[in-house]
């Protein structure tokens, strides 16, 4: 067993339902198996078992593990390509990166930057959009599962409007996904997720193969995009005889509890109703969605819907690995809004980078915040003395304030450990 003594920060209970933040200045956490047994105050759990193993992290906060509900591991190179709207951006920057990991060393070479860049920036689980390549995907899972890291991810399929070396067929995309989630489904840590691009570059044919996986693969798992940008919207309702968007995932029964559709900046109230009753969820990811120009996202029409949000990266239309700058962004776009925008807290965006991530994907029951019961997930921010972050946590006001700090002004250069399952998690470098 081993003790764990840390001034903690979670959200147990949702802030948007409620919820206050949960914050303990000199906190113990006894964790065996990777499991958090015991939480009390520090001193108590010392005196109860002397003889455990015990790590003091002094200074800082310790956090529960960061959920990212939307990154895409081909995209690691091209971040921070700007001045592009999402549909050219694909066609210059994103698509042919993508292409480059048909060359297998290619694709082990960034999957191993991609993790690290994961790692780096504290984030101990995510919703990946894969390859368009089967053993790209492959090289993902397998550096993925040697770090430890809870990664959900598939094969990227379309068959129309990118490059054609990026096309497959409906047999082809079924088949190969299938194998791949024979391989990884359910192994160790590793989950597959149906992974159509999005329904611009996919036909009804294509669609209805991803149903079909999907519906033989127990507890796996959707994800797509929608609603991302004006043109793509308008393109997808001439391709598909009208309809909204989200229709063209919900034909083919692709819309429900375990499905995570990223973006939705413009939707209807029609879809939002829709994505309640589905119980699906939506990753939003504001510094793609600034980066890109796509739109304000609005979270008041999400939330009154009853609409599950979390954040996401987005890499690499997004503009890094940090779960922070999601939230910060987030904060700032929100403020943007105006008389629309909601009043996020630091409790809000803590809760949407952990908690909220791990219901979208299905693990709430193991991760998101650090109760009794929970696998140790868990970072341990500890800014360099003299940062501004560091000064602006020594001076904060109280947990709340330290916190906000943090979203403000942290980076992954802040994460000085990485736990998953109670085991550090370093770079692969």
């Amino acid at each position: 067993m081993t003790l764990f003594r840390a001034q903690t920060i979670d959200t147990p209970d949702d802030p948007f339902s409620g919820g206050v933040l949960r914050a303990d200045a000199d906190a113990g956490l006894l964790v065996e198996d990777g499991v958090i047994v015991e939480r009390g105050a520090f001193a108590d759990l010392r005196s109860r078992h002397p003889d455990a193993d015990l790590v003091e992290l002094p200074d800082g906060v310790l956090l529960p593990g960061l959920v990212d509900s939307h990154v895409h591991f081909p995209q690691v190179r091209v971040i921070g390509a700007l001045g592009m709207p999402l549909l050219e951006w694909l066609e210059r920057c994103a698509l042919p990166e993508e292409a480059r990991l048909a060359e297998a060393g290619y694709a082990r070479a960034v999957a191993g930057e991609f993790v690290d860049g994961l790692v780096g920036a504290g984030t101990t689980t995510a919703l990946v959009f894969g390859s368009h390549f089967a053993p790209a995907v492959d090289a993902l899972f397998t550096v993925a599962a040697a770090r430890g890291l809870r990664i959900t991810s598939g094969l990227v399929v379309s068959d129309r409007m990118l490059r054609a070396d990026l096309h497959t067929s409906a047999r082809r995309g079924y088949d190969e996904g299938r194998a791949l989630a024979e391989r990884w489904h359910g192994t160790g840590r590793s989950r597959y997720a149906v992974t159509p691009r999005f329904a611009l570059s996919c036909s009804d044919d294509l669609l209805a193969s991803c149903a079909q996986l999907h519906g033989e693969l127990a507890d796996g798992w959707f994800t797509s995009h929608l609603n991302e940008n004006l043109d793509e919207i308008a393109t997808v309702g001439r391709l598909f005889g009208g309809g909204s968007y989200l229709d063209c995932y919900d034909r083919h029964d692709l819309v429900g509890r375990r499905s995570v559709l990223a973006h939705d900046v413009h939707p209807t109230d029609v879809e939002l109703k829709r994505l309640a009753e589905a119980g699906a969820s939506v990753a939003h990811c504001p510094t793609s969605n600034s980066a890109l120009g796509s739109g304000l996202f609005p979270l008041n029409r999400h939330l009154a819907y009853g609409v599950h949000v979390a954040l996401g990266t987005d890499v690499g239309a997004g503009t890094g690995f940090s779960l922070f700058k999601e939230g910060l962004q987030a904060y700032l776009l929100q403020r943007l809004r105006g008389a629309d925008g909601v009043a996020l807290t630091a409790a809000h965006l803590l809760h949407l980078a952990t908690a909220a991530g791990a219901r979208a994907l299905g693990l709430r029951d193991q991760v998101g915040d650090l109760s009794v019961g929970r696998r140790f997930d868990a970072i341990w921010v500890r800014p360099r003395p003299g940062t501004p972050l560091d000064i602006g946590m020594r001076h904060a006001g109280g947990p709340e304030e330290a916190l906000a700090r943090v979203f403000a002004l942290g980076t992954p250069h802040d994460v000085a450990q990485v736990w998953i399952d109670g085991v550090p998690v370093g770079s692969s470098g």
